[in-house]
């Protein structure tokens, strides 16, 4: 099943600050949708698991306190590593203490390339995880399945990740859902990456869309992605530095962004919530609407002050009395909720609702949605919910999708359909807290640290994050032994470290990246780190034709017309050389070739330019061989450009005198001497 198929994909940006939304657009077939009529109060509630509470934390409008600290959302999390709060206290468990000092050793070791060291953390762990310490077994199985220290065990990762999710570690569960989900194993998949999206979904925003941290893909193709790096470099970015010239000049936008980038850890900031709120501060004092906004988030999160929500609602109520129509969402959610004000009011917050609704904010139209799906002061419609949360979700609103998911997984509103509600819960289960290890990932690698950057990206691989699976393997090609990559015994062997990005590549190719696929098909074509099969080959260079590859079209033609891996046909051959100058125009001297010799193949079968043609594969390399060790040394290649200037010079004047001709009289010069001039028909 090809999951890509699932999801239709548009370009659609949410922020106006560079902050990159993930890009969707949901297509659904009249067939998803269940013609069921509106269900009245009360009906079928005890029934539908969309009504109930999906466990004691979550449901949108429910008696939940809202919401959780990232560190109770990700218990385990190495935040406390790389991201240490000087006001919290050092964790008063003694086996949290030791796991977190275990931890650092081992991040450290992989800094350095200590192998002694690491040995030393990675048996620590295992102790640590033989006391049945959740957190320990699940890094102990990220290690035992990368074949970090400790011999490769797929079956034994898996079993140390098991029982870590049974002890509430979030990324053990997420690791459990990728591999079920790989396997197409949906009934289960679909539980954990439920019980994720939820935790992710405690974590947003109330009143709008928190931004989509995407984790930044390092490279493009084969070389580095060193715009998208130049963006992250933090404060010492040129556009960071002129827009914290602006804010100090006093423009409030500046101002509001530049705390927006502290809040969230953006543009390669660390995040620092203090300089946050100081930001927002002034940008309050200047009138800018968004900044009381967030203001109005943070006391109702709580998130570096203390939690106010009569603040939050003083805050809210300015922003949308200057048309900030987001802002009464937050409002809604306070009067449906109860907080910051004397009672629950539900007729006041559809109001707010509705009129952030009318004015196109997409939270608005999921706000509704729950109200009409829970029959929260209103007569429950689940037809008209759906209306809601199709409008919120094609406008890039993650809860959306999330409550759509449901949907499908419980077969309200929607057909039944756990591939869907896989796959959508996957969605919004990747914007969870654990997500931050691609910050720390991208941290890492601009300050150089090539070995903790690739080592934080293997963690995020194992959680199927597909960029983090195509950075870690971009990292192992690109810089080899550098890249610190710790095998069985030690530092990887060379075997290790091809097995070990084909594996990457594979998985991230399988989730759609063509770049992934095209390289998993030169693998094998080439027998590169892996036994040659063409047949494989054939199937990624489909797999990267699906997305529209120009170079994977040609290589299909390429193999059609050779017969390796794929029947011989020159037809297919020239339908896929076509398609690919088709896609990508800078192909046309290598199609224009390829063409030309189908047409020799096809006239002079088993003739002398066909063996000839055939047999550049084995020549190429040779000459390669030949250029690179004797014409591209530097005396050779001296002497080489001094014998080809030479030619060129002699070639020049003989073409001269050549033309040094005298013109007979009477004879007029043509205007330009290059023109090609069509004679005049008699």
């Amino acid at each position: 099943m090809n999951r890509r198929l699932v999801l239709a994909v548009a370009v659609f940006s949410l922020f106006a600050v560079s902050i990159s939304a993930r890009p969707f657009v949901l297509v659904l077939s009249p067939d998803d949708v269940l013609n069921s009529p509106a269900v009245p109060d009360g009906d079928g509630a005890a029934t539908d698991p969309t009504t109930q509470n999906d466990s004691a934390d979550w449901d949108e409008f429910g008696d939940s306190a809202y919401p959780q600290s990232e560190d109770e959302l990700d218990p385990g999390s190495w935040r406390p590593i790389f991201e240490p709060d000087p006001l919290k206290p050092e964790p008063s468990d003694q086996s949290d203490e030791q796991y977190y000092s275990t931890v650092s050793k081992l991040i450290k070791s992989v800094s350095s390339g200590d192998t002694a060291v690491m040995e030393e953390a990675v048996s620590e762990i295992e102790a640590s995880a033989s006391r049945g310490v959740p957190h320990a077994r699940s890094v102990l199985g990220f290690l035992i399945g990368t074949g970090q220290m400790r011999k490769q065990n797929k079956a034994k990762a898996f079993t140390y990740h098991y029982f870590a999710a049974d002890g509430d570690n979030m990324q053990s569960k997420m690791a459990l859902a990728y591999t079920y989900f790989r396997q197409d194993m949906f009934e289960k998949a679909v539980k954990l990456y439920a019980e994720l999206a939820e935790a992710a979904v405690n974590s947003f925003l109330i009143s709008k869309d928190s931004p989509v941290i995407e984790p930044v893909r390092i490279h493009i193709g084969a070389e580095e992605n060193k715009e998208a790096l130049r963006k992250s470099r933090g404060e010492e970015d040129e556009e960071f530095q002129i827009l914290e010239y602006q804010a100090q000049k006093g423009n409030s936008l500046a101002m509001y962004k530049i705390g927006l980038f502290y809040y969230f850890g953006l543009r390669g900031l660390r995040r620092d919530h203090a300089k946050a709120l100081s930001w927002f501060l002034k940008s309050v004092e200047k009138g800018e609407p968004r900044a009381m906004e967030f203001l109005g988030e943070i006391y109702a999160r709580g998130a570096g002050v203390e939690r106010n929500y009569t603040k939050a609602l003083e805050c809210l109520t300015l922003a949308s009395k200057q048309e900030l129509y987001s802002s009464y969402n937050g409002m809604g959610y306070l009067y449906v909720k109860g907080y910051g004000v004397e009672k629950k009011n539900y007729t006041k917050a559809k109001e707010y609702f509705e009129k952030a609704a009318e004015n196109r904010d997409a939270g608005g139209h999921y706000n509704l949605g729950v109200l009409y799906l829970k029959g929260i002061g209103v007569k429950r419609d689940v037809k008209l919910a759906c209306q809601y949360f199709f409008a919120a979700a094609n406008a890039g609103q993650p809860k959306a999708f999330y409550q759509l998911a449901k949907m499908f997984h419980a077969g309200v509103g929607l057909k039944k359909n756990l591939p869907r509600a896989t796959v959508l819960y996957k969605l919004v289960a990747e914007r969870g807290p654990w997500s931050s290890l691609s910050r720390w990932a991208l941290e890492s690698y601009l300050k150089g640290d090539v070995g903790k950057a690739f080592f934080l990206y293997s963690r995020m691989a194992e959680l199927g994050y597909e960029v983090a699976q195509s950075n870690a393997a971009w990292i192992l090609d690109k810089y080899g032994e550098d890249s610190m990559c710790m095998g069985e015994s030690g530092f990887c062997t060379d075997a290790e470290r091809h097995q070990r990005a084909h594996s990457l590549w594979w998985q991230a190719s399988e989730q759609g990246n063509e770049h992934a696929a095209l390289l998993i098909g030169d693998a094998y074509y080439y027998g590169q780190g892996t036994e040659r099969d063409y047949e494989r080959a054939a199937e990624a260079y489909k797999h990267a034709r699906s997305q529209s590859n120009a170079q994977a079209m040609f290589n299909l033609g390429y193999m059609h017309e050779h017969g390796q891996g794929l029947p011989l046909d020159l037809h297919l051959a020239k339908r896929y050389y076509d398609q690919a100058l088709e896609i990508d125009p800078a192909a046309k001297l290598p199609v224009t070739l390829a063409l030309a010799s189908l047409w020799i193949r096809k006239n002079y079968a088993n003739g002398f330019l066909v063996h000839l043609i055939d047999s550049l594969p084995e020549v190429y390399p040779k000459l390669e061989e030949w250029i690179d060790n004797v014409l591209l040394e530097e005396g050779n290649a001296t002497i080489l450009t001094l014998f080809v200037c030479l030619l060129t010079v002699l070639y020049l004047r003989e073409r001269q005198r050549r033309h040094a001709v005298v013109v007979p009289a009477g004879v007029a010069m043509p205007p330009n001497p290059n023109e090609l001039v069509a004679p005049v028909p008699n």
